[in-house]
């Protein structure tokens, strides 16, 4: 039975954050493109593999607690001077790279949204009716409304 080291999921951390980064730069070209359809797929996906990634940093933190080391991005560093494994360290560096890439596509991707979000905002204001400006009662005394009265002539 081989043992379970904070090596033995790294590949596969490394492979699915790589799937959700190629995820979030599609999710970007169709928030450019305003495909909101495509994008709700798509979050779907990325939902799904950030559990995965969760579990497998799970195992990962577990096996570096087992291991003497804090179960924690941190205790990496230490396992991976005792381990003495330059693959391991190449995949843990690949990792981490990636994974600040995949921030960064999330930040932008979150810029897009908010631009959107915006642009919706704005366009719900344009087609709501002006607010009231506190004058409830006309010089009348009718109460006044928003609304413009449109006279039509007949004949």
């Amino acid at each position: 039975m081989q043992s379970v080291t904070p090596f033995s999921s790294l590949r596969d951390e490394q492979e699915r954050m790589s799937t959700l980064l190629a995820l979030m730069k599609e999710e970007q070209l169709h928030l450019v493109a305003a495909e909101i359809d495509a994008i709700t797929e798509i979050t779907t996906r990325k939902t799904a593999l950030v559990g995965q990634l969760s579990q497998l940093a799970a195992q990962r933190h577990q096996a570096l607690a087992a291991a003497g080391f804090a179960a924690a991005e941190q205790g990496m560093d230490g396992w991976l001077a005792q381990a003495g494994n330059p693959e391991a360290a190449a995949l843990w560096a690949e990792l981490l790279a990636t994974t600040r890439e995949a921030k960064e596509q999330n930040r932008l991707n979150s810029l897009l949204v908010n631009k959107h979000m915006l642009h919706t905002q704005g366009a719900l204001n344009a087609v709501r009716p002006p607010a009231q400006s506190g004058n409830f009662y006309g010089p009348s005394g009718q109460a006044t409304s928003n609304t413009v009265s449109r006279r039509v002539v007949i004949g």
